[in-house]
C-alpha cells in the first residue's frame, strides 16, 4: 500500500510507524521544520516539508498512486480541507480526517444519516471524507465499554458483544498461579482461551507449556456471562457498580455522562432484556473546578449530582462520601493529573479508578501506580484509523497493552489462502492465534479448535505479534481494495 500522511504530530508518527513495519510506503508531510527532522530521524520514509493542503504538494507526494490519504494535523479545517481537494480530483482514494471538533463530527454524521440516500451510490461523502475520526468519542466509547464490564480491566468486546477480552491479573495464591497452560481447563467446564500473557513488562502470545506466574497477567477471552468465573480463578471478583464519580465535565466526561446516565425506566427494561449486569449507577456525581462546565453539566444532567470542587480536596471528599466509592473516573484534559488522581482516590477508598491518558507508555505507568483501567486517547485513535486501512475483509483493529500485539477483525474473501484449511493446518505459534470464529451459514461466534475449517464469508478475529501483521493480513486476505 502507498500512503500519505498529512500532519507528523504524534498519531502521524505512530500511525506512520506501524504503517513502515508493515512494508508499506509512507510519505508524510508537514510545514514544521523541528517536526520534520524528528520523522526523518525516527521513520524510514518519505518526509516533505511543506503545506499538506496544497494540490501540488499532494501530486509531488505521489497522491496520484496513493492508496490512502490520512489528515492528522492539529487544525480540523485544513483536514477536511485537504481531503475534500483530493476528492474533488482522485476520488477513488480512500480518505481519513482526524475532527476534534465536536459540531463538526455530529453534523456530518447527522447529515449523512438523514441523507442516506443521497450519498449512498454514485454519491461521494460529505466533505469527501470517506472516514472521519474523532479522539473524543473513541476515549469516550473505551472508558463506557470499561464501566459497562464493571471497570475490572482493559476490556475488548468481539462476537457482536457475546465475548469478552478481560485482561486479568493472576493472583498469589489463585488457582492459576503456578499452573501451565495446558492444565488449565481442567479446573472449569466453561469455554475460554487465553490469548496473550504479560510478564515483567512484555506480552506475547501463550503456549501449552506457559507457566501463570503469580503476579502474571493474561487476556482471557471467555462469555459476558462466565467472566465473574474466570475473575475467581485468578483470585479477583466481578462487583457492580452503583456509586460512581466522573472527575471532568469537559467534552469526553460529556459523552461519558450521557452514555452512563440513563432514565430509570429504560434503566429497568436493560435489565430485563439482558442477563448481564448492566453497570448505570444509582448515585453519579460529576466534579470540575471550571465554573462554566459544572453549570452546563447541572442543567444537562439533573439527575447527577453536580459539583464545582477541587477533586484532590480530601475533606471535600469526605463531606460528600466519595472515598466509599465504587469507581471513580478521571477525564480532564490533563492527562497527567488523570493518573495521579486515580491514584490518590483509589489511596483515600475509592474500590476501582479509571483514568484517560496520552499513550500507550503512559497506561503502563498508570498501572504501576494502582490505576485499574488506563485509558490511552492516541492509541484508540490509531486503532481506529489501522481499522479503516486494512481493506474490506479487515472490520476492526485493535492494539493490545504495550502494543506488541494487535487483533485483527476480519471476513475471509473468497480467494483467502486459508479457505478449506484446518486452523491446526494453519498454526503458526507464537506468531498469531484465531480467537474467535463465525462461519458463514452461523449466526454467533465461538471459541475454535485446531479441526475448525475455514470457509469464504467465514468471520475470523485473530491475535498476532504487531510485526506479523501484516503477513497475516495477507494470509487470510486483506488488502486495502
Amino acid at each position: 500500500m502507498r500512503i500519505v500522511i498529512v500532519g507528523a504530530g504524534f498519531t502521524g508518527v505512530q500511525l506512520g510507524k506501524l504503517l513502515i513495519n508493515e512494508k508499506n510506503t509512507v510519505t508524510i508531510i508537514d510545514n514544521d521544520e523541528d517536526r520534520g527532522r524528528h520523522v526523518s530521524n525516527q521513520l524510514d520514509c518519505t518526509v516533505l516539508l511543506a503545506d499538506g493542503n496544497n494540490l501540488k504538494t499532494l501530486e509531488d507526494a505521489g497522491i496520484a498512486k496513493t492508496d490512502a490519504l490520512v489528515c492528522v494535523t492539529e487544525n480540523d479545517e485544513v483536514n477536511m480541507i485537504t481531503c475534500s481537494l483530493v476528492d474533488a480530483v482522485y476520488p477513488d482514494i480512500i480518505k481519513i480526517a482526524r475532527v476534534r471538533n465536536y459540531a463538526y463530527y455530529v453534523n456530518t454524521a447527522d447529515a449523512q444519516k438523514s441523507h442516506a440516500d443521497s450519498f449512498s451510490g454514485k454519491h461521494r461523502p460529505l466533505y469527501g471524507i470517506d472516514y472521519m475520526v474523532h479522539p473524543d468519542i473513541e476515549a469516550a466509547d473505551a472508558i463506557v465499554q470499561a464501566v459497562e464490564n464493571g471497570a475490572i480491566s482493559d476490556v475488548q468486546t468481539f462476537g457482536d458483544g457475546a465475548y469478552e477480552l478481560t485482561r486479568m491479573t493472576v493472583a498469589k495464591g489463585s488457582k492459576l498461579a503456578g499452573r501451565k497452560l495446558q492444565t488449565v481447563r481442567s479446573l472449569t467446564d466453561k469455554g475460554f482461551l487465553i490469548a496473550y500473557v504479560e510478564k515483567d513488562g512484555k506480552t506475547s502470545l501463550p503456549s501449552g507449556n506457559t507457566v501463570l506466574d503469580p503476579g502474571c497477567s493474561v487476556g482471557m477471552l471467555v462469555s459476558k456471562n462466565d467472566i465473574g468465573t474466570m475473575l475467581s480463578l485468578c483470585g479477583s471478583e466481578q462487583k457492580e457498580l452503583r456509586t460512581i464519580a466522573l472527575v471532568g465535565a469537559g467534552r469526553i466526561g460529556t459523552i461519558i455522562a450521557q452514555k452512563l446516565i440513563q432514565p430509570a425506566e429504560k434503566r429497568s427494561l436493560l435489565k430485563l432484556l439482558t442477563a448481564h449486569p448492566v453497570n448505570h449507577p444509582q448515585n453519579f456525581v460529576i466534579i470540575d473546578s471550571d465554573e462554566a462546565l459544572a453549570k452546563a453539566a447541572s442543567e444537562r444532567f439533573p439527575t447527577a449530582r453536580v459539583f464545582r470542587a477541587d477533586a484532590t480536596d480530601e475533606s471535600f471528599l469526605n463531606e460528600e462520601g466519595i472515598t466509599s466509592f465504587d469507581l471513580a473516573i478521571c477525564a480532564t484534559h490533563n492527562h497527567e493529573m488523570n493518573m495521579v488522581l486515580a491514584a490518590y482516590l483509589e489511596s483515600l477508598g475509592v474500590k476501582q479508578t479509571i483514568s484517560l491518558v496520552a499513550s500507550s507508555a503512559f497506561a503502563t505507568i498508570a498501572r504501576k501506580l494502582g490505576v485499574d483501567v488506563p485509558v490511552p486517547l492516541r492509541d484508540t485513535v490509531v486503532d481506529s484509523i489501522m481499522s479503516h486501512l486494512r481493506g474490506k475483509s479487515v472490520k476492526e483493529v485493535h492494539t493490545v497493552t504495550t502494543g506488541d500485539l494487535e487483533i485483527i477483525e476480519c471476513v475471509l474473501p473468497g480467494d483467502s489462502k486459508v479457505i478449506n484449511r484446518t486452523l491446526r493446518e494453519l498454526a503458526d505459534p507464537g506468531v498469531f492465534l484465531a480467537m474467535l470464529v463465525k462461519k458463514y451459514d452461523s449466526t454467533s461466534y465461538e471459541i475454535p479448535v485446531g479441526s475448525t475449517l475455514l470457509n469464504a464469508g467465514d468471520h475470523v478475529v485473530l491475535i498476532t505479534l504487531a510485526e506479523k501483521d501484516s503477513h497475516v493480513v495477507s494470509l487470510f486476505g486483506g488488502s486495502i481494495r
